[in-house]
């Protein structure tokens, strides 16, 4: 078992290991570093963002992005709480709360050092989840091959990750340098979710800042979803006139995102 996340919190050495997610990221067009990193194997890795907007558009008695949530917490077997976000501290970030970690669940998430995290109910575990929510981050769910690293586990694909990312520090900004054919895999968009820009956009530009990904570019004076988009949320949230339209399109999205993280992880 590994002493705590990355050398019980050493911003340092923290910073030196997202520098090399990083170069990973940039190096990733190389078909040889693609299947050699275990960081960028799609069998190592699969991420879905949840879209958590207030104002999403849903099929009439459907649920939400949440509950796909809640119901991943009330099936798990062991939930653990980390007590810190490891990116934020080390970036130093002023924009959002460091001291909101990463939900974990699974067998693996017991061997996660007591030092750093400690283990919690259902209850007490999607209150973090709505604390981190109403914070402004958003949740990024699913296998991930680099937090074996930062906790310094063995891979048994049996450590779920619930991360809360802020587009800030989170190491997954630098997926804006993957292709996007790399990042269909590793970080499918939520089933069902559409993202679309209406005709109240006025060019502002404030979604384009907020998407940490670089999937929104201004076209003539309008915003334009990239392929890119993973459907996270934030150029909704950011929008100032309500532009951005998110729609959850298929009722049965929970069910099918549900089994679809059940066949690469066991919580």
């Amino acid at each position: 078992m590994g002493r705590s996340v990355v050398e019980a919190r050493n911003p340092r050495k923290t910073r030196r290991l997202l520098k090399v997610v990083e170069t990973a990221a940039k190096l990733s067009f190389m078909p040889t570093v693609r299947y050699w990193h275990p960081w960028l194997r799609n069998d190592r890795t699969e991420m879905r963002w949840l879209p958590v907007n207030e104002d999403i558009e849903v099929v009439p008695g459907s649920p939400l992005p949440l509950d796909l949530l809640q119901t991943l917490v009330g099936e798990a077997e062991h939930r653990v709480l980390v007590d810190h976000c490891t990116c934020r501290e080390a970036f130093g970030c002023t924009h959002y709360p460091v001291d909101v970690g990463c939900l974990m669940m699974g067998d693996s998430a017991l061997e996660i050092s007591p030092e750093v995290s400690r283990k919690v109910g259902p209850a007490e575990a999607m209150q973090a989840v709505r604390r981190a929510v109403d914070a402004g981050l958003v949740p990024v769910v699913g296998r991930a091959r680099l937090d074996h690293v930062f906790f310094g586990l063995k891979d048994r694909a049996s450590l779920m990750t619930v991360c809360f990312c802020c587009e800030c520090c989170c190491l997954t900004r630098y997926m804006k340098h993957v292709p996007v054919s790399i990042h269909e895999s590793l970080f499918p968009r939520l089933e069902g979710v559409s993202v679309e820009v209406t005709d109240d956009c006025t060019g502002c530009g404030k979604c384009v800042n907020r998407c940490y990904l670089g999937a929104i570019t201004l076209d003539d004076g309008t915003a334009v979803i990239g392929e890119s988009c993973r459907a996270c949320g934030r150029c909704a949230s950011a929008c100032p006139s309500g532009a951005v339209k998110i729609t959850l399109e298929e009722a049965d999205f929970l069910d099918r995102a549900r089994e679809s993280i059940r066949s690469y992880v066991r919580y």
